[in-house]
């Protein structure tokens, strides 16, 4: 197995640097799975034992001015690693303002991600920090519980709001209760609402649109004021928002009645996919 890539394009540079502190505030550990052609950053904690998943995948030839890698074999030509999101992204920190950036699989004693940060430096001769990052390679027996997860179809898809704002409903929300239950349905209408015995608070949110599959043919019998809805734990929704530093370029949420929610993002040229399931 090989790998090594480079960026030494600056906007380039800041946006791996943003999807990796991102990904650092949505999951402790993390897969990173290596393909010729794209980079996934994955979580796939069982949905049946009520843990989130994370599907997030980056195209290797808008970030990488160089870029090689050899998989396991030539037919199962992919890398999966395991390692602490927040060992790259604090690694990462480092790399602002920098000439360049290098990663690289390589053997230290153990097996190690190492990021080499090449810093400007007053005089013409430049500083390379090294971080030596440590990882576990996950067997091939293994990968088939790495996969893109299914996405069920949705009862409601509907147009998120301004995540901001969303969070800072729900960052309220979390003072008075551990669950809340997320609303949609087909009129562009959402609704945050949380129950206690003493209680009962609803943040609504209309008009937000909902995309044109989920209006057409296969729900042109159904009431599009019906309410789909999903009761999730809240701190799972606001790990979720509070990961998002930057409003994405399309935010979707699609709601499997009383089943799950899957929050489905595009940030330019990077896609997250994010399953909450619905409590039990």
């Amino acid at each position: 197995m090989r790998f090594r890539a480079k960026i030494v394009d600056g906007a380039c540079l800041n946006h791996f640097t943003r999807i990796s502190n991102m990904i650092a505030k949505l999951a402790k550990t993390c897969t990173l799975r290596i393909s010729p052609d794209k980079l996934n950053f994955i979580l796939c904690d069982k949905l049946a034992n009520g843990g989130v998943s994370m599907w997030c995948e980056l195209e290797q030839e808008n970030f990488f001015n160089e870029y090689q890698m050899e998989g396991v074999s030539a037919e199962n030509n992919e890398i999966y690693l395991e390692l602490t999101s927040e060992n790259l992204s604090r690694a990462l920190k480092t790399a602002q303002n920098a000439r360049a950036l290098k990663i690289k699989l390589t053997n230290k004693h153990f097996p190690c991600l190492t990021v080499s940060v090449e810093l400007l430096s007053m005089s013409s001769s430049s500083r390379i920090v090294t971080h030596d990052i440590p990882i576990k390679v996950i067997p091939r027996k293994l990968w088939k519980d790495l996969q893109e997860p299914v996405v069920p179809d949705p009862d409601v898809s509907i147009y998120l709001p301004v995540l901001k704002t969303m969070k800072s409903v729900v960052e309220k929300m979390k003072n008075i209760s551990n669950h809340l239950v997320i609303e949609a349905n087909l009129d562009g209408e959402l609704n945050l609402k949380i129950e206690t015995e003493l209680v009962c608070v609803t943040t609504h949110f209309k008009d937000l649109g909902n995309p044109p599959l989920a209006s057409e043919s296969t729900h042109q019998d159904r009431n599009m004021e019906h309410m789909a809805e999903v009761h999730i734990d809240i701190r799972k929704l606001l790990q979720f928002l509070a990961g998002q530093q930057v409003n994405p370029t399309k935010a979707l949420c699609n709601i499997v009645n009383n089943k799950m929610v899957h929050f489905d993002l595009l940030h330019e040229d990077v896609s997250l996919q994010y399953f909450i399931p619905a409590l039990s």
